[in-house]
């Protein structure tokens, strides 16, 4: 998908960011570094040959006089804002990729004021007038080539993008990288591009696109869609409304479940109040609390596909009253109290009871009510919205833990790496997805995987059992799955067609009573169907079906 993307760009802003903070004068080349390498180099220092990547002491040595200021996010994000605000004096709602690099939907900006001419001029204008920097503005087919195009104050032509990009070495695809994880890994990608011989970005997008991602995984993907001129998601407007927030003080404090939910449902009918008043919708609800003891308490739920949800003030007391359920039950369990949302325990009166002292619901991603447009392909339907509605109701029937959304989270197995959660719950995976997890089952991941495993046996070309020996080593090619018969379905069996792995999976070796070994393999049978089949020193299972 190609889009018209403009980038509104300030360089070097790192270190015109630390400059302004230190109030360094104009007249000295400066720096910013990271532990002992620098990290962002002005335009002064680069003339006096300082480069972005040199050591503390190499930089000093080629410009004795350089200042070197610490890094500071927090800060660069700080004091871009006033940045971002003057473009949206132009543009209502950017997308904010990096201190010192806004992005924004170039077609409609263009068509409001003319031309996309007209329209960096203003930008540049704009920035100039209300902050006293100095930006560059680009625009182009995709994000990689609008981001080249700003730092040449260029427009380029619709369809011009991929000729632009061709002759450009692929290292330049790391300026499209917005985070120091995914800097890291598309740094990597690029050394191995390199060494391959695919030295441009042309002989990056002549590659076939299944070839690409076979070899180089979502990352040489990503790379490879960008050099095409490309986008994987259009820019994503920036929302200029604050969020809405309501809170309260509880005195006495409340111990239980049925008190604390009268104030919350005070609260949910206040912000509904304002959310109608000011013709305002949400995309989530933040829920917050602190108890008697200090500990700060919070939860994120989404709303109903943003503004297209009716969120009333019912709905909002529910997800209250279900949050509140969770953490007044779960801190009475861990002071060793009752149950059914009770603090206090009849049966243990020595157990110090859970109070909350306040409680706040706050209104997040806030838009006009009716400032989304759905989109004619790929967007919310009629039927998406009606299973939403259904979804709302069942839960609230059945509680907040009455329905169950999986999502993805870290792990070795396939069952590992499913986490249930609430419906219309946000909160984090309990184990990071992106951490490294060895011994893994590489991707794809397999589409269905039934409750419990299902036996099978494996067998080699002349029926004899397939299993491992003590080094896992497989004892024969696997060439038949067979399956046993049930009082539904009879026994069959199937010829495979090709297989993958084995990759064993020992947990907890350390203790031999809880130790599991596994070993896992990828088979195809003749009739198309993929299966992943895991050895135990008890037989095989059948953990997936791949589509």
């Amino acid at each position: 998908m190609s889009t018209r993307t403009t980038v509104v760009w300030v360089p070097d802003w790192p270190v015109v960011a630390a400059v302004r903070a230190a109030d360094v004068p104009p007249h000295l080349p400066a720096a910013v570094q990271s532990g002992a390498r620098l990290t962002a180099v002005s335009a002064l220092a680069r003339a006096q040959g300082v480069r972005r990547g040199m050591r503390r002491r190499q930089a000093q040595g080629v410009c004795p006089e350089v200042v070197l200021l610490p890094a500071d996010d927090d800060r660069d994000a700080r004091l871009f804002e006033p940045v971002a605000a003057a473009t949206e004096s132009v543009v209502a709602g950017v997308e904010v990729a990096r201190p010192g690099l806004l992005l924004l939907p170039a077609d409609g900006a263009a068509r409001f004021h003319g031309t996309e001419e007209v329209l960096a001029e203003r930008l540049v204008s704009a920035v100039a007038e209300r902050t006293g920097h100095e930006c560059q503005v680009g625009t182009a087919d995709g994000l990689l080539a609008a981001i080249l195009a700003a730092r040449t104050d260029e427009v380029v032509p619709p369809g011009r993008s991929r000729e632009l990009l061709a002759p450009r070495h692929v290292e330049e695809v790391a300026t499209a990288a917005m985070q120091d994880d995914a800097l890291r890994a598309v740094t990597d990608l690029v050394d191995l591009l390199r060494r391959l011989g695919l030295r441009t970005l042309g002989d990056l997008a002549a590659l076939a696109a299944g070839d690409v991602h076979a070899r180089f995984g979502s990352w040489g993907t990503w790379a490879w869609t960008l050099a095409r001129g490309d986008d994987l998601r259009p820019p994503a407007r920036r929302r200029p409304e604050t969020d809405l927030e309501v809170a309260t003080a509880l005195d006495p404090p409340a111990h239980r479940v049925d008190v604390a939910t009268f104030a919350g449902r005070r609260l949910a009918e206040e912000l509904h109040a304002l959310l109608t008043e000011q013709s305002l919708t949400c995309g989530r609800l933040r829920i917050a609390a602190r108890t008697d003891a200090g500990e700060e308490l919070t939860r994120t739920w989404r709303t109903d596909l943003g503004g297209l949800g009716g969120l009333s003030a019912a709905r909002i007391t529910d997800r209250v009253r279900w949050q509140l359920e969770g953490w007044l039950t779960a801190a009475a369990v861990e002071r060793g109290g009752g149950r059914g949302g009770r603090a206090e325990s009849e049966h243990d009166e020595g157990a110090e009871p859970v109070g909350l002292v306040a409680l706040a619901i706050t209104a997040e991603d806030v838009a006009a009510a009716g400032a989304e447009q759905g989109r004619l392909w790929g967007g919310p339907s009629g039927g998406d919205l009606r299973a939403h509605r259904a979804l709302d109701r069942v839960q609230g029937l059945l509680g907040g833990d009455g329905v169950l959304t999986a999502a993805l989270q870290g792990g070795r197995d396939v069952r590992d790496r499913v986490y249930l959660q609430p419906w219309g719950a946000q909160a984090a995976a309990p184990r990071p997805a992106d951490r490294p997890w060895p011994g893994r089952l590489p991707e794809p991941a397999p589409a269905t995987v039934p409750v419990r495993p299902a036996p099978v046996e494996v067998l080699d070309a002349r029926g004899r059992p397939v299993s491992f020996d003590g080094r896992l080593v497989m004892t024969a090619p696997p060439a038949r799955v067979r399956t046993p018969g049930t009082d539904r379905r009879p026994a069959a069996e199937h010829e495979v067609a090709g297989w993958a792995g084995p990759w064993p999976l020992a947990e907890r070796w350390w203790a031999p009573d809880r130790a599991e070994l596994r070993v896992h393999v990828q088979a195809t049978l003749t009739d198309g169907r993929a299966l992943l089949l895991a050895w135990r020193p008890d037989g095989w299972t059948c953990e997936a079906v791949y589509d």
